[in-house]
């Protein structure tokens, strides 16, 4: 979503400015669908390029000149039909750093037309290369309109503020001093609820098919209207699932697109492929640690980092600080812990009754014995130390996903701990398309002081939260960090009962 008639202000106000967004938010779509808008309208000559093919010339800006300077000159022959700036290079063939403000001059100057320029990519730069084009920007800012362009709008994932860019001599410069004009910082917005909904009726209102009512409160948990999450949720339930494509008669429910989720997940589509190689970065673990965890206090957190990590995508910050949307709360523990689930055997004989549920005491005792093994190690091995108690039961309990069941994750920055809520279906051959599914709560928190009243608050927690979901199972663990607390006093288990009602409580 775009707010098309502030950016028209803007650029009657002859403003530059940025506008930024996550990847896969529709942002390119965007600004080609403006770009075509704006010139049909015959005011000014608006041109849409993309420079991060410069990317690979970092620290070099002679040779990020050259790269700009071509990309904005086919561009312009593409968009525009105009081979005026081809001509220009070849009538200017030795390059220097100050190039693209030439190139930019020159076609400012002699185009019958104000431009509006778009630059895509713009943090897809480094060093001096971005430096050099900001800076070049900055020059032209007070030329504007008849030798520069009426309007220059700077597109990428951060805003430019955020850069932080280091020149070949280790000068640290940031994006706002170097492009200190910009007006205003705008962002692409997600898709409303009503906007998710329409969407999905334009299948409706082409093919006859109908949509459960059900799945849309789901779908917007699941994806808070993230552009490529709704779309691809979509093509999972209208295309993908051979037997609702070829019938479409058939009613899409709840369970269908519940199933698309699960494959869309496990997919590892490039969108949340990139989204967790993001988790690797120093600025992201801080942040996201921090909420995997549910500590608050203990974490000093820039907020420069906490807002890069907004940008991305990855958290929202209203009404409290948390991950983004629920298919990003599954993924982001998934991957993190993807080579400790690898090397769990998955043998579910064990921890399956006769009547096939999960004998949820054996597979707690069987977690706390792993735990047991396994902490050290992670904590000498990965980077999100804090997180690991959380991280290392969610591995563990994937095998119950692998066997057919589901697990839905729920934390938050400041909440001190960890909801997770399990759903296995009792009867295989319906599935989840039968009524008869065990539902089972665990709490998880960390034991920073007193027992007992941890234990009592854990309790709490946990009956409200089994309240919400309709469990039928309640299981409260904490997780002792102490060192010098021995093993066998850490290893626990009793049965708690508040308002009639049974809590096993673990400790690990």
């Amino acid at each position: 979503r775009i707010d098309y008639e502030e950016i028209e202000s803007l650029i009657g106000q002859k403003r530059y400015f940025v506008l930024h967004a996550p990847r896969q938010t529709g942002k390119t779509s965007a600004l080609l669908e403006m770009m075509n808008r704006i010139n049909s309208e015959g005011q000014y000559d608006c041109l849409y390029v993309n420079i991060e093919a410069s990317q690979v010339d970092r620290n070099d800006a002679i040779e990020g000149a050259k790269t700009i300077c071509s990309v904005i000159a086919k561009a312009v022959s593409f968009y525009l039909g105009n081979e005026t700036l081809r001509q220009w290079i070849e009538d200017n063939p030795i390059i220097t750093k100050d190039t693209v403000g030439s190139l930019i001059r020159y076609w400012s100057r002699n185009n019958p037309k104000p431009i509006v320029l778009f630059i895509d990519e713009i943090d897809a730069l480094v060093g001096d290369t971005l430096i050099s084009l900001l800076r070049q920007i900055r020059s032209g800012y007070n030329q504007r309109p008849q030798a520069f362009p009426i309007s220059i709008i700077l597109c990428g994932v951060r805003d430019v503020r955020d850069y932080r860019i280091h020149t070949k001599d280790n000068e640290i410069i940031t994006g706002g001093s170097a492009f200190n004009i910009k007006a205003e910082s705008l962002t692409i917005g997600n898709f409303t609820y009503e906007e998710c909904k329409n969407l999905y009726f334009q299948h409706t209102s082409e093919t006859g098919q109908k949509f459960e009512e059900t799945i849309f409160p789901k779908l917007w948990s699941d994806t808070k209207g993230q552009p490529w999450l709704v779309n691809a949720l979509a093509r999972q339930l209208t295309w993908k699932n051979k037997t609702l494509r070829k019938d479409r008669t058939k009613l899409i429910t709840l369970e269908h697109y519940k199933e698309a989720r699960e494959i869309l997940i496990h997919s590892r589509a490039t969108h949340l492929d990139q989204l967790v190689d993001k988790l690797q970065e120093p600025r992201v673990k801080s942040v996201v640690t921090a909420i995997l965890s549910g500590k608050k206090n203990n974490f000093k957190i820039k907020s420069n980092d906490q807002q890069y990590v907004k940008d991305l995508g990855l958290i929202v910050t209203k009404p409290k600080v948390a991950i983004a949307n629920d298919i990003y709360k599954e993924t982001i523990p998934r991957e993190l812990t993807w080579v400790t689930q690898t090397r769990i055997i998955n043998e579910s004989h064990w921890y399956i009754k006769d009547d096939n549920s999960i004998d949820m005491v054996k597979l707690l005792k069987a977690f706390q014995q792993f735990f047991r093994e396994n902490i050290d190690s992670w904590d000498q091995s990965y980077d999100y130390k804090e997180a690991g108690p959380g991280l290392l039961l969610q591995a563990f309990l994937q095998r119950i996903i692998n066997g057919g069941g589901r697990i839905n994750r729920e934390y938050g920055l400041g909440r001190k701990r960890t909801d997770i809520f399990i759903e296995y279906p009792l009867d295989k051959e319906l599935g989840f398309f039968g009524e008869n599914i065990q539902r089972v709560i665990i709490e998880t928190k960390i034991l920073y002081s007193n027992l007992d009243k941890t234990i009592q608050k854990g309790i709490e927690q946990t009956l409200e939260y089994g309240d919400t979901v309709g469990a039928d199972e309640h299981h409260l663990l904490i997780f002792n960090r102490k060192k010098k607390v021995k093993w066998k006093k850490k290893i626990w288990q009793k049965d708690k009962f508040y308002d009639k009602r049974k809590i096993s409580v673990w400790g690990c």
